[in-house]
């Protein structure tokens, strides 16, 4: 039997008597929830990540993910199934690395991958023979070979004979109770046939359905396609809504009058803009690696700068509300209700509400928030100047004193009909007060 054999075999029986130790690199709304499906499956995992408080909350059985309870933590904590660590010289203990950190931009919207490269670059330096590494964190096609493998290779080591390399897109949809890590579908592409079956067999034990893809290339790409074909629906509802809002229309009623139709048509939401740390980011990698081939996506690019447009727009009709009472937008109050990204989940990344908060600010405007997911904001890189606000309670007074409510997430533990029975102006950016009966007077669309 060859080296490769005797490599791959000892690996795939510890994956096969569920002996691997699986090392998961980065615990947050990606890295959390996979670790779960491992240990659900009977894996002991081995938890990695640079934020020591992080570490700290995990070590002590608390939980900083809304749908990862404190309670599933803490068993698992104390009985040695998930050690927490911040130490990356222990990288060596795991059988299998699945890498699961932030992929921003740049502030020239070009793929940042400093977080990539400098996990790759701690792997490599303990990697040793018969160990796994799978990247998840979304990136353009091509950046585990040509980013990634060199790196792993300038040891001395080769892939495919002494470590296996791959890529599988996470498919997190955070606040969703009907989707988890363990029962979305898992692509998965290896750098080589080797890699890939190795990937494939360990994503197996734990995830309901995997599909195996012949190349890395092809399920990072997957991945890209996923989200643009998001942004460019999104965008295309967000034309939509100005352009029904001249003609007196409602958007949200012609949308849901159009997905009456059972084949064709597939129903997207207008918003304040795009949120999260797919949507807004990913399309502009694929945009990036065109540009490297000497392509445009004129296309793409077009649905990125309209869903870049709307916070501007969406303060445009808040300025033009307060005309219509009278009242300058410098030195009114101003509440924006909800800072996560989407609607019943505690994830403020990329959220829109940051760009309409600091556009107001801009304008003179005293703004708080409220969000009952997110009650201080988390540090954040973009946005110093405000992650120190905290979430003010919606009493009624409060509502009273204000100038205008602004709705920017439509979390599902908001009490519409108070909001709008003690407000004096509401403008709606979700549709959130479409089953509001009284004071309907109140409130503008944008």
């Amino acid at each position: 039997m060859n080296h490769i054999h005797k490599s791959s075999s000892a690996l795939a029986k510890l994956i096969q008597d569920k002996k691997a130790k699986v090392g998961i690199i980065g615990l947050g709304y990606v890295g959390l929830p996979l670790t779960r499906a491992f240990i659900n499956a009977g894996f002991k995992t081995l938890g990695f990540d640079t934020d020591q408080k992080k570490i700290d909350q995990l070590n002590a059985g608390k939980s900083y993910i809304k749908h990862i309870p404190s309670e599933w933590i803490k068993p698992h904590i104390d009985n040695g199934n998930f050690i927490t660590t911040a130490d990356m010289s222990r990288l060596s203990e795991a059988d299998a690395l699945l890498i699961c950190v932030p992929t921003p931009l740049s502030e020239s919207r070009d793929p940042d991958l400093f977080y990539v490269e400098s996990t790759t670059e701690s792997i490599a330096k303990r990697l040793r023979r018969d160990q796994l590494v799978v990247l998840e964190s979304t990136t353009y096609p091509g950046t585990t070979r040509s980013v990634m493998l060199p790196i792993l290779e300038r040891g001395g080591l080769k892939v495919g004979e002494d470590f296996y390399l791959a890529f599988s897109p996470e498919r997190e949809d955070p606040g969703n109770p009907d989707f988890t890590a363990e029962g979305i579908p898992k692509l998965v592409g290896g750098i080589d046939q080797q890699s890939g079956e190795i990937a494939t067999d360990l994503y197996s034990r734990a995830i309901l359905k995997v599909i195996k893809v012949s190349s890395c290339e092809v399920a990072e790409a997957a991945k890209i396609v996923e989200n643009t074909y998001r942004c460019v629906n999104i965008a295309m509802v967000n034309e939509l809504k100005v352009i029904f809002d001249r003609l007196g229309i409602d958007v949200w009623e012609v949308i849901d009058a159009a997905k009456t139709k059972p084949f064709g048509f597939q129903a997207f939401y207008p918003g304040p803009g795009l949120g999260g740390h797919c949507i807004p980011i990913d399309p502009f990698y694929l945009s990036w690696c065109a540009r490297k081939a000497g392509l445009t996506t004129r296309f793409i690019e077009l649905a990125g700068e309209i869903n870049m447009s709307m916070p501007n727009y969406v303060v445009r009709r808040v300025f033009d509300a307060l005309n219509e009472h009278r009242k300058p937008l410098n030195g009114s109050k101003i509440c924006v209700l909800g800072l996560a990204y989407k609607k019943d989940v505690d994830d403020p990344r990329e959220s829109p509400s940051f760009e309409l908060i600091e556009k107001l600010l801009g304008k003179g405007a005293i703004v708080t928030y409220n969000d009952p997911h997110i009650p201080t904001l988390p540090p954040m890189r973009n946005w110093k100047e405000i992650e120190k606000m905290q979430s003010t309670p919606l009493t009624k007074e409060f509502l009273e004193a204000q100038d205008c409510v602004l709705i920017a997430t439509d979390h599902s533990a908001y009490d519409y009909d108070f909001i709008v029975q003690n407000s004096s102006l509401i403008v709606d950016s979700r549709n959130a007060t479409k089953n509001v009966k009284n004071g309907r007077n109140k409130i503008i669309r944008a």
